[in-house]
């Protein structure tokens, strides 16, 4: 079974809305200047646990967003959040994060977002914010090794 886990530390972005400019009667979509750099730094660590080819078949992608405790918490807040009793369930969405991370990993842990067969996310709150990516390979009917 392939695995690739790694960490992507630092306050996660989730993909922004995209923006629009028209130029000679063309118009032209662009992501918000922080989600373009959100993604070109998750495709950098990505990119440190690259297989020596994107991988191939049916994938599974969990991602653990890890969003930074508010400084409005009391410390009876404060302690539930880091220990995952309490949760966030402010905007923006967990889809939104998932977004700009399969687009940042896409061509470079896989080809295709279409080969994510199975996906599980999920926010949290913790003092050190990050996003934890698992991606597993799921072995097709007949596979061996």
């Amino acid at each position: 079974m392939e695995i690739i886990n790694f960490t992507v530390y630092g306050t996660p972005v989730a993909q922004g809305r995209p923006r629009f400019s028209s130029k000679g009667g063309m118009v032209k979509a662009y992501d918000p200047k922080k989600s373009k750099d959100f993604k070109k730094y998750v495709k950098l660590v990505a990119a440190e646990h690259r297989p020596e080819k994107p991988l191939e078949g049916p994938l599974q992608l969990f991602i653990r967003v890890f969003k930074p405790s508010l400084k409005s918490f009391s410390k009876k807040k404060h302690a539930a959040a880091e220990s995952g009793e309490l949760r966030p369930t402010t905007k923006p969405d967990v889809d939104n994060y998932v977004k700009g991370i399969k687009d940042a990993c896409s061509g470079v842990l896989w080809r295709d977002d279409s080969q994510i067969v199975e996906l599980l996310a999920s926010k949290w709150y913790s003092e050190t914010p990050r996003i934890e990516i698992m991606v597993v390979r799921i072995k097709e009917k007949g596979e061996t090794g």
